[in-house]
């Protein structure tokens, strides 16, 4: 019986992207119903109860949420085909911190740069970068997080940088003077099928990004 997949997602979503870019990196096949996030539905509450947001993986009936347990799950149930995380202990657990640092903070910096103006605006913008510069540390020289292999810290990074046109445009700012080896790295990642096919177009994501500006009144 082959399994059944169904990601309920929405498409300038950094986290389901993730999700899109490990089903990929799996070649797996997959339903995709777009969510609205303003009048969520019926399917969306029942699966996901108690946070009641996308993005959701049902597999076979079962709802699994939160973004970088989805990509552990799919990790772990398809794991005959390009492993994302590591076979030894250490190295995973070092993948599980950064990828759980990740999450904890970049989407709140790049968020407050987008919503913000003149001195507070340069105050996250100086916080951003140097998150990304502490980033930029850990990949040192290596084409990827984990080493020669894209995996699974480059999956749990990567879907952010279809924002950072955005974030540049709105802050006035540029990554890749602060941060040249990770925009190489993120470059090296759009080479992929799998990271090039999932991710929104960067103007696509700016436009979003514009119009939540003007949502919180921030224009």
């Amino acid at each position: 019986m082959a399994d059944e997949i169904i990601l309920l997602d929405f498409l300038p979503s950094i986290f389901g992207m993730r999700i899109r870019v490990a089903l990929a990196e799996k070649g797996l096949k997959y339903e995709y119903r777009e969510q609205d996030l303003w009048n969520k539905s019926p399917l969306l509450l029942e699966m996901n109860p108690v946070h009641k947001k996308i993005p959701v993986l049902i597999h076979n009936g079962k709802p699994i949420c939160e973004s970088t347990i989805i990509v552990q799950y799919i990790d772990e149930v398809w794991k005959d085909k390009s492993p994302l995380l590591p076979a030894d202990p250490y190295e995973r657990a070092q993948a599980r911190f950064w990828a759980d640092y990740i999450d904890k903070k970049l989407y709140d910096l790049g968020k407050k740069i987008t919503l913000t103006k003149g001195e507070e605006q340069d105050t996250r913008k100086r916080e951003f970068l140097e998150f990304l510069k502490l980033l930029e540390g850990e990949l040192g020289d290596k084409p990827f997080f984990g080493g020669e292999n894209f995996g699974f810290v480059d999956v749990s990074l990567v879907a952010f940088s279809s924002r950072f046109y955005a974030y540049e445009s709105f802050g006035n700012f540029s990554i890749e003077a602060e941060c040249p080896k990770l925009i190489a790295w993120t470059k090296r990642c759009m080479e992929r099928e799998s990271v090039s096919s999932s991710l929104l177009d960067p103007q696509k994501v700016h436009d979003f990004v514009a119009g939540m500006r003007r949502r919180y009144g921030v224009e």
